[in-house]
C-alpha cells in the first residue's frame, strides 16, 4: 500500500464572519481557496462572548452545502422554511443549500466555550437547484470507533474497520472523522481512492509523511493537504490530540463564487443574486 503523504500544511488565518464571529479559515483563503469539493473550512473556539454572541444572522445560500460540527457549546438554527433547532456539544447539521435558503446561526448561551467548525462542501451542477434539506445527528447518533490509542467519532463515511457515520451524501461520498488519539499512538486510515484528503490539527501535534520521505509535523490549527494514496498514517505527540480526518470526491467543475452562492458560471451567479433579491428563496 502507498502512503498518503503531506502536500503542504496550510496555517489558519484569523478572520471574522457574520456579525463579527472570530475565526480561524483554513480552506477558502489565500493558501489555500478549495480543495475540490470543499469550498472553506473555518474554526471558531472562544470563550469570550464578545468573540461570538452577535453569531450568524439571517443569510442566504445557494449551490452547496454547510456542514456546522459543534465540540462545545449550543447554536440556534432557524430558516426561512420554519425549520427551527439547536445544535449540541458533539452534534453535526449537515444542510444542503441547493436552489437556495436563508438561515440563521446565533449561539444559545451568554458565556462559556463556544467551539466548533463550519465547513463547506460544493454540489455538482446537476444538483444545484435542488430543495433544501438537512440531516441532524446529536452526539448520541455519531457512532464511536475505538482503536488501541483512538477513539474515532464517525460522522460521514465508512471507516476500514466498517463503522459507518449516519450522515449520507452519494454525490462526494464523504468521509468525515473526528479523531483522539493518545500521546503517542498511531492512527491509520484509508480514504476512498481518488479522494481529496485533509487533516486538521484541533489539539496536540502530530506527525505524518512528507514527500521527501522526512515526517512532518502538523500543530494547532494548521491543516495538511494530503496527496494521492492508499493510506494515511497519522502519530501523535507527547501529550493527547485531535484531528478533522476529511476525505471528499472531487467534482472537477467550474466553481463560481461570490459571498454566500456558489455555481458553475457567471450567469448562474447573477441568477442568484436576482433570485435572492426578488425573495424567490
Amino acid at each position: 500500500m502507498s502512503e498518503r503523504t503531506v502536500n503542504k500544511i496550510v496555517d489558519g488565518q484569523p478572520t471574522s464572519d457574520g456579525a463579527g464571529v472570530e475565526l480561524v479559515r483554513m480552506i477558502g483563503q489565500p493558501a489555500l481557496m478549495e480543495l475540490d469539493p470543499f469550498l472553506m473550512l473555518d474554526a471558531f473556539r472562544s470563550d469570550n462572548p464578545d468573540d461570538y454572541i452577535a453569531g450568524f444572522p439571517p443569510h442566504p445560500h445557494r449551490g452547496f452545502e454547510t456542514v456546522t460540527y459543534l465540540l462545545n457549546g449550543r447554536m440556534r438554527h432557524k430558516d426561512n422554511a420554519g425549520n427551527e433547532g439547536v445544535i449540541e456539544p458533539g452534534g453535526i447539521q449537515w444542510m444542503t443549500a441547493g436552489r437556495g435558503i436563508v438561515h440563521s446561526e446565533m449561539p444559545e448561551q451568554q458565556d462559556g466555550l463556544l467551539e466548533g467548525f463550519q465547513l463547506w462542501i460544493n454540489l455538482p451542477g446537476s444538483h444545484k437547484m435542488t430543495p433544501a434539506a438537512y440531516q441532524e445527528h446529536d452526539d448520541a447518533g455519531i457512532p464511536v470507533e475505538e482503536r488501541a490509542g483512538a477513539r474515532i467519532r464517525v460522522i460521514s463515511g465508512t471507516t476500514s474497520q466498517a463503522t459507518v457515520g449516519p450522515v449520507t451524501q452519494p454525490l462526494t461520498d464523504p468521509l468525515y472523522l473526528d479523531v483522539s488519539l493518545d500521546a503517542g499512538a498511531t492512527f491509520e486510515e484509508s480514504p476512498p481512492a481518488g479522494h481529496n484528503a485533509f487533516v486538521y490539527l484541533i489539539t496536540g501535534s502530530v506527525t505524518l509523511p512528507g514527500q521527501d520521505g522526512n515526517d512532518m509535523t502538523l500543530r494547532r490549527d494548521q491543516l495538511a493537504v494530503l496527496n494521492t494514496g492508499d493510506c494515511v498514517r497519522i502519530k501523535a505527540g507527547e501529550q493527547p490530540s485531535r484531528l478533522l480526518l476529511v476525505a471528499g470526491k472531487p467534482l472537477n467543475e467550474p466553481v463560481v463564487r461570490a459571498g454566500p452562492f456558489v455555481m458553475n458560471t457567471e450567469a448562474e451567479l447573477r441568477q442568484a443574486f436576482s433570485d435572492y433579491q426578488r425573495g424567490e428563496f
